[in-house]
């Protein structure tokens, strides 16, 4: 039996695409509260197994990260580093007018 849906944890096993990646982890196991990953826009900087397609788009197919136990740790450990990043970006952009 897996893991109860929580605020830290939600499975969704009636979505067309679960589990949207390939995993030796049981049905139970997998994660979906972040479907998509807070952390993409953060680039190299994001913690994942990711790689670069040829065209420069980040792949995220292999990474777990998000899906995993400590997935949900990570991600609110590391989201303060988004909110730096618009703060700086809005910034950059108010100076720029």
């Amino acid at each position: 039996m897996g893991k109860k849906n929580s605020y830290s944890y939600f499975v969704n096993k009636e979505c067309q695409y679960f589990p949207c990646h390939k995993t030796t982890a049981g049905k139970g196991e997998f994660n979906c509260l972040f479907c998509y990953c807070p952390l993409y826009a953060l680039g190299e900087g994001c913690g994942g197994n990711f790689t670069y397609t040829e065209a420069g788009i980040k792949d995220c197919s292999n990474c777990l990260l998000p899906h995993t136990d400590g997935g949900y740790d990570h991600i609110t450990h590391n989201f303060k580093k988004i909110v730096n990043m618009i703060k700086k970006s809005e910034k950059a952009e108010v100076h720029s007018r």
